[in-house]
């Protein structure tokens, strides 16, 4: 288990409790105790450390690299996952997944950003970073769905579209917006869950939704921390400070009525407790669908721009003095 900065107290208390364990002594009676007491003070931190997350803490979470990714929810949710590949253009992007499955028997189309493990997974799939060909991909899938009258849920988890000449080339910006025009009107429901970082279009790219949550340690923002610092401050200093200011968690979205709920994770992130993530995961999405089921095509495309549509606040400022 890799722990991050702020977690050092927990990682100090368990391995003391590891080499105590490991120990050989002949009366068990000797360590047990303290081992007990180690291991409360042990649950007492971690409740004291999580449920006092500063913003920056928070991103750090949804950074963590045994965060359960797309595919790992996929599996974990779903039934009978066929992958589709490629997006009629131009090649298949990896940092984009989806195709289509069962959640309980109910047929769904899912995709999300597919982030790797490892060097080289982390370099096949470009860190959850997509281009063009990813989101004309998730277009594709997102109209078979509506063809064949199946609801789509996409998973977003990226710190944003990727940023290399040959996308720009190929069109990024016009995939995304395509996507979203598309997405506007599309006649089956949409949910969204975003389960890691959602970072800018990279991640509104797949995520206009008719209902929209976020997991309890996961941000959605326009622009991530760092380069909110760099372009403010001209450095990455400042981070900490524009995390704060950015109010990127699921509760202040929630607060903004941006998201439509959160989904709570296991105490210390999502990667301590997957199989429970995923299935906090699943209920909200089985109980969105019974809801969102029952409206009509015409209605979920009225509700879904509506939602977006009331987002945020204005002022018509007279220019008569």
């Amino acid at each position: 288990m890799q722990y991050l900065d702020f977690e050092q107290p927990i990682a100090d208390l368990e391995k003391k409790i590891k080499e105590l364990s490991e120990l050989s002594v002949a009366d068990d009676e000797v360590l047990s105790p303290e081992i007990k007491r180690l291991e409360k003070r042990v649950d007492e931190l971690r409740e004291s450390i999580f449920t006092n997350l500063t913003r920056w803490q928070r991103v750090q979470l949804a950074r963590h690299p045994e965060r359960p990714y797309t595919l790992d929810y996929i599996y974990k949710i779903t039934e009978n996952f066929v992958e589709i590949h490629g997006d009629r253009y131009h090649s298949d992007d990896k940092a984009i997944v989806g195709g289509f499955a069962t959640i309980d028997g109910q047929s769904v189309v899912i995709m999300g950003h597919q982030k790797g493990r490892d060097t080289e997974s982390r370099q096949y799939r470009r860190f959850g970073m997509a281009n063009p060909e990813g989101y004309r991909k998730a277009h594709r899938l997102m109209k078979l769905g509506e063809k064949f009258d199946i609801p789509v849920i996409t998973l977003l988890d990226t710190p944003g579209a990727y940023p290399g000449l040959e996308a720009e080339e190929r069109g990024q910006a016009e995939a995304i917006a395509k996507n979203l025009k598309m997405m506007a009107t599309l006649k089956v429901p949409i949910i969204t869950v975003v389960i890691g970082e959602g970072a800018s279009g990279g991640a509104i790219g797949i995520g206009m939704g008719n209902e929209v949550y976020m997991m309890e340690n996961t941000w959605y923002s326009v622009i991530s921390p760092e380069s909110c610092s760099s372009i403010l401050w001209k450095t990455w200093d400042y981070k900490e400070q524009a995390a704060a200011v950015l109010k990127l968690t699921a509760e202040d979205l929630e607060g903004m009525d941006i998201i439509d709920g959160i989904i709570k994770e296991p105490l210390g992130g999502a990667h301590r407790g997957p199989d429970q993530a995923a299935k906090a995961v699943k209920e909200q999405i089985l109980e969105s669908l019974k809801r969102l089921k029952k409206k009509s095509s015409e209605k979920l495309v009225e509700s879904r721009i509506d939602k977006y549509a009331n987002m945020g606040e204005f002022k018509k400022v007279s220019n008569n003095k």
